[in-house]
């Protein structure tokens, strides 16, 4: 279950779980029956649990965790955000199955002062509190009400543990963002079906804790309905990962041409560091050969580095050409370390002039800052070229993706996904939720990547890592979702303490774990 769902989407899903047959009734029941099972996991026996319950469904799931939790033996005090009567559907009928049992103590939008210090005294002793206000499809910034009522504990850190359910009230569930100044900060969510983008992309992915995905009884045949492309993220082991390695182990007559050729274009003699960073990991991760190409000053210095890496003198566009002369050189990366200016842009033109797969980071992208249209267009010749499928990819952090795509705004998603299209190139937009965006309109969200990687050169061997995979034969889709995956997981299997030259290193590690 590794789609992302927006909230438009999963309404539809609700809507169309009801049209085959299953009462929504049914679905709120079993929605809050997953958050009373999991309350019960954040809190002791006879726990005291506040419900805080919004004017919505979300706040039906809430009156139904409540029911089932005060079965149990907690106590449990229920809050409402607007009127009783009000409720309607499913939610009005479950606030009615409550008060067979409980009540609910006061109204918080027309809550005095008195009533005000006794929710707040109730909220400091409870041992949990569960957030049912306001669900994934919040627009608006939460009631000042809200604000002032709970200051002093929700939004404070002395809190008592948080269960949201859907997403925390305050985050949009679609976009990740925060609607407003105030949001809860949850210890643990419980969502339902499909997890959102909110789930993954920050600050949403913070503000959620630990998110429990829960099956109420919607069947996985919506999707044959649903409209509109739902986002994967990339949570489990994608098996063709193990493909490099699999290949080597089953195809024992294989020769290394059979692997890739990558080439690293590097920078002139006091910036090859970078490139060489990304050789390695291309080879590491599994191309069978690779070459760095820089100017005639750097030869020495890369030479000093370099074993198993090969290393050829090349400079300018027409250097560039006669490297890229010999087809078998079937994937190349520019930009790690090599400066930013019209030569850059000229050998950038050659490459993609050129068959093979292409990398296009760092230095590569800032190069067109001025003049975006430029790389466009260059890509856009590429496809008239080679097809609709350039097997170009682009590696751009925020600030390099706001000087490529400057009038591009929205979620991250949607700012990826956009690029994707305008470009015709599969974009690799990086960050601790990097997001891979595709022309056809999909979109994937990495989610196995720790703080840690947040170090000098780490780029540079997603970068490198992404060539080597794309020299082995991956197209641009695969090839970048595999690096960033395999860039996270390398991560993991370090620790703290990581620095770039380390990642490479790793793979080995990752790739045994997965032939297990």
């Amino acid at each position: 279950m590794h789609e992302l769902l927006t909230t438009h989407q999963m309404a539809t899903a609700d809507q169309l779980a009801v049209e085959m047959g299953v009462p929504s009734l049914t679905l709120m029941e079993n929605a809050g029956l997953a958050v009373a099972d999991e309350a019960e996991k954040m809190a002791e026996p006879n726990a005291r649990i506040v419900v805080l319950c919004g004017p919505g469904n979300n706040g039906g799931d809430g009156f139904v965790a409540a029911r089932h939790l005060q079965s149990r033996g907690c106590g449990v005090s229920v809050y409402l955000y607007g009127e009783r009567g009000k409720l309607k559907g499913d939610a009005a009928e479950n606030a009615t199955r409550w008060l067979a049992k409980g009540t609910i103590e006061y109204t918080l939008v027309n809550a005095g002062p008195e009533q005000i210090a006794s929710i707040r005294e109730d909220l400091g002793k409870a041992d949990l509190i569960i957030d049912a206000l306001f669900g994934a499809g919040l627009t608006r910034a939460l009631p000042d009400t809200l604000m002032e009522l709970f200051s002093r504990q929700v939004w404070s850190d002395s809190c008592p543990p948080i269960l949201a359910v859907d997403v925390p009230s305050g985050l949009d569930g679609t976009t990740g963002a925060v609607v407003g100044d105030h949001v809860i900060r949850a210890s643990r969510t419980v969502t339902f079906f499909r997890r959102k983008p909110a789930h993954v992309l920050y600050p949403g992915r913070d503000l959620c804790g630990e998110v429990i995905l829960a099956d109420i009884g919607i069947p996985d045949g919506v999707f044959d309905q649903e409209s509109g492309t739902p986002v994967k993220t990339e949570a489990s082991v994608n098996t063709l990962v193990c493909m490099p390695i699999l290949n080597r182990l089953k195809a024992i007559q294989s020769h290394k041409y059979d692997f890739g050729h990558a080439v690293v274009f590097s920078g002139p003699l006091h910036q090859t560091g970078a490139a060489r960073l990304s050789a390695g990991a291309a080879l590491r991760v599994g191309a069978g050969l690779v070459t760095v190409a820089c100017p005639p000053d750097a030869v020495h210095t890369n030479a000093a580095h370099l074993t198993a890496v090969m290393l050829v003198p090349a400079e300018g566009a027409e250097g560039a050409g006669e490297v890229l002369s010999d087809r078998r050189k079937n994937a190349v990366l520019i930009g790690p370390g090599f400066g930013v200016g019209a030569e850059t842009k000229a050998i950038v033109a050659a490459i993609l002039g050129h068959d093979c797969a292409v990398v296009l980071d760092a230095d590569a992208l800032t190069s067109f800052e001025a003049n975006p249209p430029e790389l466009l267009e260059l890509i856009s010749r590429r496809r008239l070229k080679v097809g609709s499928n350039p097997r170009v990819v682009l590696t751009p952090h925020e600030g390099e993706f706001k000087r490529l795509f400057p009038d591009i705004t929205g979620s991250k998603l949607e700012r990826a996904r956009a690029a994707a299209d305008r470009s015709g190139a599969v974009i690799i937009l990086k960050g601790p939720d990097t997001v891979i965006g595709v022309s056809t309109g999909a979109a994937f969200v990495n989610v196995n990547a720790p703080p840690w990687l947040a170090t000098a050169g780490s780029g540079d061997v997603l970068a490198g890592f992404v060539l080597g995979l794309l020299a082995q034969g991956q197209s641009a889709v695969i090839a970048a979702r595999n690096a960033v995956w395999l860039h996270g997981e390398c991560a993991n299997a370090f620790g703290p303490g990581l620095i770039s030259e380390d990642l490479p290193g790793m793979i080995p590690t990752v790739y045994a774990d997965l032939l297990k």
